[in-house]
């Protein structure tokens, strides 16, 4: 058949190309390179290459060979060793891609297609040939199951049910294509890593990458998603839907407080659908920062998905490979930790992980448990529309909280429509009776315990969906723990020293698997104190760290340090100097002050040492900065009266806190003594 003009120039181009690349190959010094302490394999220099280009008369000039190279790079010829630079007449280091070692890479269906969890998605073939309608296995995502396989590929496929992620549409099909891709082809293990790495959470990423920087050999091991639950059951994904949330209790449960309104008959309602459809598109957005390829391509360390187990006290196996390691770090994480109520195990209850895949809304909406997690999806659900009651056994929400704080933020949370069911027993869970006359759903049947009458009868709660949110337990069954001589609780986690070292000092372990402090910048925080320790000969002790954080209901809660039941349970005096917001003129401004938040600086009795703070308001998280900054630097309370703060902000109470203590140091002494010296000088 004739070639058409299209496909000569094409030919022409290709041919053109491939003399260019074979003149660059032949003349340009490619050998292994260092920079500082991290080595870059087959790599030649950009000014250079440039040198070169110009010599031979490629190009008329640098500014052009330096523009022909930014096209190679766009043709996919040579790349920058970390892919940080452009092509540069520098001394920048540049490879040939197809002298990229391999670091694991999805499995090519064909020579010019991947294999895409967008295979699944209904209807992406309804117009394609009959040869292509092979790969469509799953046309209705509800069939969606473990027994999926390919017609021409005896090989069992992994569902996106197995990683509880659905509907499988384009923004989850993008999310597991980052973080879990089909097919994945494992590489060929290093003779020894300086670091393996068993789980891609924050922990894992962090400590696998600043390794690779470095120039150490890393493996990094995921059975589940890239990104840990952070990523894509967590932070990302809660986050989210507050945001929505926050536009909806703005708009309709506090718009007549602004001024808003909408004419006639018509209101604002709430689409719940495409409330979590943005929910899965900033998630498989923010995906790309923690794929697979990358990690893999810019980190240059090798990635297994699969299950990782210890085989001896310096090796673990993922499918059929065995790594060999000089330090390894278990980061494996934490799951929702579900109560042993009666019947719970029979119904479809959601966690954390699964409520992420509701696509309609549910009118009653039962959250058990008030801790953090509880407390921010029961407002978000409450300010979307739905009839949220929360239950729990204490008689009080965010148990590790102030106490003045919780009650702020419960009595916001009954503004948005939160019920409360607290000082509960729980007796038992089941599916609904259709005999007994009541609407289908789940029945929460409780007893409550504060009730002064003893003969009290139960009472049941009936909702469409319910969550538990009852805290998380580590994850650390199954790894062959006891095999690496590393020891471990399955409800405590792995126990680790001050230095994150396990029993077997060559393993450490960092994140949700060995702390109760199962925060992301806490795993963050860990994985930096594993690199020092492990690779360097470092000190550094996790008892050195101060840990902020902060619950992200409306209004926020922020905490660092100590609470006042720490410092008298461990007997040290302490002075209290709080600053109430009712009087703040920003949160005037927002309407914000009748929330009655505040700054609250727990101070070492007579001293300006800052042992605690906490924060109600509005960005309480993003305030709380200021104090760990403090705490961390050894600054004093006294300091702050000295900062400017910009005019209007809620976080001039920590400017005022500053103030009051400053207040304090004006005894009656200090006072008579400041008017003789004003007397003085009129």
């Amino acid at each position: 058949m004739a070639q058409s003009e299209e496909q000569k120039k094409d030919s022409v181009g290709s041919d053109e190309l491939d003399e260019l690349t074979s003149q660059l190959r032949a003349n340009l010094e490619v050998k292994d390179r260092k920079y500082l302490l991290s080595s870059y394999k087959n790599c030649f220099v950009g000014s250079e290459a440039v040198d070169l280009m110009v010599s031979t008369k490629l190009s008329p000039s640098r500014e052009s060979a330096v523009h022909l190279g930014q096209m190679l790079i766009a043709a996919n010829v040579i790349q920058h060793v970390t892919k940080d630079h452009a092509f540069k007449d520098a001394k920048l280091f540049y490879s040939f891609a197809a002298d990229e070692p391999s670091h694991g890479a999805k499995e090519k269906k064909t020579e010019d297609e991947d294999w895409s969890w967008s295979d699944f998605i209904p209807g992406r073939f309804l117009s394609a040939s009959a040869d292509d309608q092979k790969y469509n296995l799953q046309p209705h995502l509800e069939e969606l199951n473990a027994e999926v396989a390919f017609a021409t590929d005896a090989d069992e496929l992994a569902p996106a049910e197995t990683f509880g992620i659905s509907p499988l549409d384009e923004h989850n099909q993008k999310l597991l294509d980052n973080v879990h891709p089909l097919k994945w082809v494992p590489p060929k293990p290093q003779a020894k890593y300086n670091m393996v790495a068993i789980g891609a959470g924050a922990a894992g990423l962090i400590t696998a990458a600043g390794t690779a920087g470095l120039g150490g050999k890393v493996a990094i091991i995921e059975e589940h998603m890239f990104g840990g639950d952070c990523l894509n059951f967590g932070c990302v994904p809660s986050k989210a839907i507050l945001r929505c949330a926050r536009a909806a209790y703005d708009a309709i449960i506090r718009g007549e407080e602004f001024g808003l309104g909408v004419e006639g008959d018509g209101k604002i309602v709430v689409d719940f659908a495409k409330v979590m459809e943005r929910v899965r598109r900033v998630r498989a957005e923010i995906s790309a920062h923690d794929a697979c390829e990358r990690f893999s391509k810019v980190y240059n360390m090798d990635v297994y998905i699969g299950h990782a187990t210890f085989i001896a006290p310096d090796a673990v196996q993922v499918g059929d490979n065995v790594l060999k390691f000089s330090r390894c770090v278990i980061a494996t994480g934490a799951k929702a930790s579900v109560p042993p109520i009666a019947g719970l195990a029979d119904v479809q209850y959601l966690t954390n992980q699964t409520v992420w895949n509701l696509t309609k809304q549910p009118m009653r909406f039962g959250v058990i448990g008030s801790g953090p997690i509880g407390c921010e999806l029961a407002q978000a659900f409450a300010c979307l529309g739905s009839d949220v009651t929360v239950l729990n056994r204490s008689a009080r929400i965010l148990g590790k909280e102030d106490p003045s704080a919780a009650k702020i933020v419960k009595g916001s949370m009954e503004e948005c429509g939160v019920t409360f069911a607290v000082g509960l027993k729980f007796i038992k869970v089941a599916y609904v009776d259709a005999t007994v006359g009541m609407a289908s759903g789940i029945a929460v049947t409780v007893h409550r315990t504060m009730d002064d009458d003893a003969e009290a009868k139960s009472e049941t709660m009936v909702f469409d969906q319910l969550l538990i949110a009852t805290g998380r337990k580590p994850n650390v069954t199954n790894l062959g723990l006891d095999t690496a001589k590393v020891n471990f609780d399955s409800r405590r986690g792995i126990e680790v020293n001050d230095l994150l070292q396990t029993s077997n000092s060559n393993i450490y372990a960092a994140g949700d698997c060995c702390t109760r402090f199962q925060f992301t910048h806490m795993a963050d925080a860990m994985a930096r104190i594993v690199i020092r320790n492990a690779l360097f000969f470092g000190r550094s002790k996790v008892s050195d760290l101060i840990i902020p954080w902060a619950t992200f209901t409306f209004p926020e809660v922020a905490h660092v340090g100590l609470y006042e039941s720490d410092l008298t349970e461990r007997k040290i005096e302490f002075d209290v100097i709080q600053v109430d917001l009712a009087h703040n003129d920003r949160a005037i401004c927002d309407d914000e002050a009748r929330h009655e938040g505040f700054v609250k600086v727990l101070c070492k009795k007579g001293t300006d040492s800052i042992l605690g703070a906490t924060i109600v308001s509005d960005n309480a998280g993003d305030q709380i900065n200021e104090f760990t900054l403090a705490m961390q630097s050894n600054i004093g309370l006294g300091f702050f009266g000295t900062v400017i703060h910009p005019y209007p902000t809620v976080a001039e109470g920590i400017k005022h806190c500053g103030d009051a203590f400053a207040r304090t140091r004006l005894t009656p002494l200090t006072k008579t003594l400041l008017r003789k010296v004003l007397s003085a000088r009129r």
